[in-house]
């Protein structure tokens, strides 16, 4: 069949594109998904066939099995949107499709980027309100909660990976809470959080798991299965943490070779509770001369002094950074380059705020699956960022930075 197109014709086609781009591009879309959705539905006809043993109209010996119609069912392709598809039927109900999955609505490509798109920070309900313009079909809540569930076991391998291939010699401790649901209730649930710095100073998440940070005994399981996934205890050289007297304890039972270094930060809040309004700069200004001394000993001299000068007018401040200074200095028996990162609990109150400001959103996370879901995809994210900038090193190793650095920051001889 030959189609002639005139002059006038090809001219209105182009005004029309011209006036309205979006209209044609629209239309293009649409004949491509019927283009799909018959092209599928040939195809489920022809597997029809061949499950019988012959095609429309023809009759065989045996005949106990016939085509029976079909019924309309939808179907959404990435990059295609959703199409609509004819699933042949057989009278006694035998034939199951291959083409298209039983109880499926979308295939597996697209709800692994639901699942993608749902875990890098949008919420459930957010993503359902866009996943008409964004992925050709709405989503329900309901499906982005089950296509993100498909990834616990992954995320479940993730957490209880081996560990004996890696040296760690710092392990940072810290928990942080989460609303959650639980049964019928939402409660806050604490997760605990432990970093692994390895022998060549690079950063891994190695343990996330619920429990209460106050609670010794929850330190102590985690610790104890942190052991048997292969982390070598007698390695340990250091642990970081807030100052909860149990952690502490615990920690030094399990890994009697490491000492303990406590959170600066904390132990200064914990001072400056103690210290009238009027004297909280000046106090934190000495407190903050002890804890970046150049050394130990300059360290021990400067508490000397702070407690010269104010434990008579302020005793319970003075007496508090006395009993957690020892604790707090123990970054000055490691290298000079990693003070910087053993001082305090920083390094993983930043991956707590990561994880805080991710689930934002979310307001209540659906259960402890879900919370895991969420926190190892933060974590393998952060772990990408951390390996170009391992614990206590400072870059500047493009030429500009270092000539920067060393003729503005350096003393000269």
């Amino acid at each position: 069949m030959r189609i002639d197109i005139s002059v006038a014709e090809i001219a209105e086609i182009f005004k029309e594109i011209e006036n309205e781009p979006g209209r044609i591009l629209g239309m293009i879309k649409t004949d491509v998904r019927e283009a799909v959705g018959e092209y599928l539905s040939k195809i489920m006809r022809a597997e029809l066939t061949h499950f019988l043993g012959r095609g429309p109209y023809e009759r065989g010996e045996e005949e106990a099995n016939h085509r029976n119609g079909s019924y309309l069912r939808r179907f959404t392709l990435k990059g295609i949107g959703d199409v609509q598809v004819n699933v042949p039927r057989d009278r006694q109900g035998e034939y199951q499709t291959q083409v298209i999955p039983k109880s499926k609505r979308y295939e597996d490509e697209l709800r692994q980027d639901i699942a993608m798109i749902f875990l890098g920070g949008m919420s459930t309900r957010s993503l359902s309100m866009i996943s008409k313009r964004l992925l050709g079909r709405r989503i329900s809540p309901g499906e982005v909660s089950r296509a993100s569930k498909e990834l616990i076991r992954a995320v479940e391998d993730w957490r209880n990976r081996d560990l004996s291939q890696e040296n760690f010699k710092y392990l940072f401790c810290d928990g942080v809470l989460f609303e959650m649901r639980v049964a019928d209730t939402v409660e806050k649930v604490p997760v605990l959080v432990v970093i692994g710095v390895t022998e060549t100073n690079h950063r891994q998440v190695i343990a996330l798991q619920s429990g209460d940070k106050e609670s010794a005994s929850r330190w102590r399981e985690l610790f104890k299965d942190l052991k048997a996934r292969g982390l070598d205890g007698h390695g340990v050289t250091l642990g970081v943490m807030d100052g909860l007297s149990g952690l502490e304890k615990v920690f030094g039972e399990e890994f009697p070779k490491a000492k303990i270094q406590r959170c600066q930060v904390h132990v200064m809040s914990n001072v400056l509770a103690k210290v009238p309004k009027k004297l909280k700069k000046t106090v934190a200004d000495d407190v903050r001369s002890i804890f970046y001394a150049s050394s130990k000993k300059k360290a021990m001299d400067l508490f000397s002094q702070f407690k010269e000068q104010w434990e008579n007018e302020i005793p319970s401040a003075a007496k508090s950074l006395e009993n957690s200074l020892e604790a707090c200095l123990t970054f000055f028996d490691f290298p000079e380059e990693e003070w910087i990162s053993l001082r305090t609990t920083n390094l993983i109150e930043r991956l707590n705020k990561e994880f805080r400001r991710r689930t934002k959103p979310m307001e209540i996370l659906a259960g402890e699956n879900a919370c895991y879901t969420l926190l190892a995809f933060i974590s393998i994210k952060m772990e990408l960022h951390w390996r170009s900038n391992p614990v206590g090193k400072v870059r500047y190793n493009l030429p500009s930075l270092r000539s920067l650095v060393e003729d503005n920051f350096t003393q000269n001889a």
